[in-house]
């Protein structure tokens, strides 16, 4: 017992761990921060199920249905076949964009001399089931392209749903024939078609391979030269290299390949000089510039060769 009376018991050792547990809570720093705002526990859990009384009937079946559609729509994305289907069902997109207003209601056409604009529409490809936005225009100036007289398109849409249709034709300008067959050519060189009538008759006529695409060379040649051009029937390309010249008479004038301009000049002079058109002349080839060589029809030569040996018997000379 100690002073006081009291019985004094023996200390046995204790561990406080063994009596005692000492838990420390750690709170997240988000946690604490919402418990900031909205209060202990407790009133989070109840401010929690407020806001779930408060949401929309239905509002969690539809979340899970607008999920599994994200996830199914993400999916066929992803693998291609939403593409496919659109690709394979694609007047759906046309009638649904008809349906909002973007049919082509108007299209207009505008620059035409010689087509028709039948013809046109037709080559267009145009359907009536089209939509504006995905009428493809360089698809449909392509095809327009493709016509011998069309030499340049422009196609403009304006929404909703009108369509412009703007043509440049290719002006006739000149007649190629080769391989028995006339063809009427623009000014570039172009094919425009057959020639099938007397229409365009009155139009230079360019002969041989090579000839269409250097028409406007011959024309511009001719029109230098204001005298030659009445005269002339056609220009025969030959080798792909020069001209000569087919006269109505039936006179055929040879021209260099290099500076023929220089050549018809010279041969302007003849024909004003010397009235070459009424001789017994069949040929003029004006090949060299130092020099002229003609050559006379048969029967100038053979009397031209009579006439030498009647000279040269007069001079006592062989018969």
């Amino acid at each position: 017992m100690d002073g006081g009376g009291r019985e004094q018991r023996a200390l046995r050792g204790h561990s406080a761990s063994a009596d005692f547990a000492f838990v420390q809570r750690v709170e997240h720093s988000r946690f604490r921060l919402l418990k900031s705002r909205f209060g202990t526990e407790t009133t989070l859990r109840d401010t929690f199920f407020n806001l779930l009384e408060r949401l929309p009937k239905g509002f969690g079946s539809t979340l899970t249905i607008s999920l599994f559609v994200a996830t199914l729509a993400f999916g066929l994305d992803r693998g291609g076949h939403i593409q496919s289907f659109f690709d394979t069902n694609g007047d759906v997109q046309e009638r649904l964009l008809r349906l909002a207003g973007f049919d082509i209601r108007s299209i207009t056409i505008t620059g035409l001399q010689t087509l028709d604009e039948k013809d046109v529409l037709a080559a267009a490809g145009i359907e009536s089931d089209d939509s504006l936005p995905f009428l493809d225009a360089e698809a449909v100036r392509a095809r327009l392209m493709a016509l011998p007289l069309v030499r340049d398109v422009t196609v403009r849409k304006f929404y909703p749903n009108a369509l412009s249709i703007g043509i440049s034709e290719n002006k006739p300008f000149a007649l190629w024939q080769r391989d028995g067959e006339v063809s009427i050519v623009g000014p570039d060189g172009r094919v425009i078609g057959p020639m099938t009538d007397d229409t365009f008759a009155d139009l230079p006529l360019v002969v041989g391979e090579g000839a269409g695409v250097r028409a406007s060379e011959f024309i511009a040649m001719m029109d230098a030269a204001p005298e030659v051009k009445p005269l002339v029937r056609a220009g025969v390309r030959v080798g792909d290299r020069r001209w000569t010249l087919k006269l109505a008479n039936g006179l055929d004038v040879l021209l260099p390949e290099d500076n023929p301009s220089a050549a018809l000049s010279r041969f302007s002079v003849f024909l004003r000089d010397h009235k070459i058109t009424d001789k017994d002349i069949v040929l003029i080839d004006l090949r060299r510039p130092d020099r002229v060589v003609m050559r006379l029809t048969e029967a100038a030569a053979a009397a031209r060769e009579e006439l030498l040996k009647a000279h040269a018997k007069a001079k006592g000379g062989p018969a």
